[in-house]
Parts: C-alpha cells; structure tokens; sequence
C-alpha cells in the first residue's frame, strides 16, 4: 500500500516536488515578463506572444480578472465573422513578430500595483524606437501579478489595449 509518506518520498527521489508537479507561474513581474519575452524570442524570433491571449484560460493565466472580462465583453459585441478589436500581437507590437532580444526594466513598483518596460530588438531595423517598447501595468490578484494593460506605440501613436477594448464597446 502507497502511504502518503511513500508517496513524497518516492516523489522526491524521482526528482518531483508533489506541491509543484506543474511549471509553476513566475512571482512577479520581471519573472512574468523574461518567461514571455523568453519563448516568444525562441527559434526565429517570429513565434511572437499571442499565447498570452489565444484563448480563455490564457488570459486567465497571465490577464487580471477586469482585463479579461473587458475582452470578453469587447469580443462579445465584436459582430459575427469580424475581427475583435485587439488585431494584431500585443507583446511584440506587431503583425510579424520580431524578437532577438529584450530588456526588462521595472518603471514603478508599489505593493499592489507595478509598471514594467520591456525594450525589443529585433532582426530588422525597420521600426520605430517608440515602437520597441512595450510598458505593462500589472495588478496583485490573490497574491499573484497579474497583466492590467498593455502599453505601446505603432509609428508613434500611443494605443493601449484597455482602451481598444472600452473604445470597441462604444460603436
């Protein structure tokens, strides 16, 4: 008979931690940020980040509760067969993902609130500098950091995906 006391210590001679059998989610926001900058740099580059909102339970993961139910409501009065609002790949402020490498740089940090830049290089010089710079605003959700907006520029002009999201509502 396998005893919880077998079971652990069997667990822990494979190699697995019984509490953490699943890649567990970085703490806080500079770990969130290298994690996603990191896979969506692997290979080419042009992987981009759109695993962050492919689906419900991706924005669940990385998204707070009020971001995600903005999106849903957002994609909800999309009319059928069109394109929602947020068009294009958010974490690499693109169509065609470019990513080399990245730098993170924390802009404001408070107990429950933070702002973080990520910097992007790319293999093409064909951007804008203000277009390289992605800013997140991240909120703490039960004791996790969670992405509140996504921030950036595209050939100068400022959008935000919060706003996209309220602006769509209103047509």
């Amino acid at each position: 008979m396998l005893t919880r006391r077998s079971f652990v210590a069997a667990a822990l001679l494979a190699g697995i931690s019984p509490a953490f059998a699943e890649t567990p989610v970085p703490a806080d926001p500079v770990a969130i940020l290298t994690a996603i900058y990191t896979r969506a740099g692997k290979g080419k580059g042009d992987g981009g980040g759109g695993f962050v909102i492919e689906n419900k339970a991706a924005k669940a993961k990385y998204l707070s509760k009020a971001l995600v139910a903005l999106w849903a409501k957002a994609d909800a009065h999309t009319p059928k067969g069109d394109v929602g609002p947020v068009d294009f790949d958010p974490v690499t402020n693109s169509q065609e993902p470019d990513v080399r490498s990245f730098k993170v740089d924390t802009e404001k940090t408070e107990a429950d609130k933070a702002t973080v830049a990520v910097t992007i290089t790319g293999h093409r010089n064909d951007r804008k500098p203000s277009d390289l710079i992605v800013r997140y605003d991240f909120v703490r959700e039960a004791g996790s950091w969670r992405i509140d907006d996504i921030r950036g520029a595209s050939d100068g002009e400022a959008w935000s995906i919060r706003k996209m999201l309220t602006d769509s509502l209103k047509s």
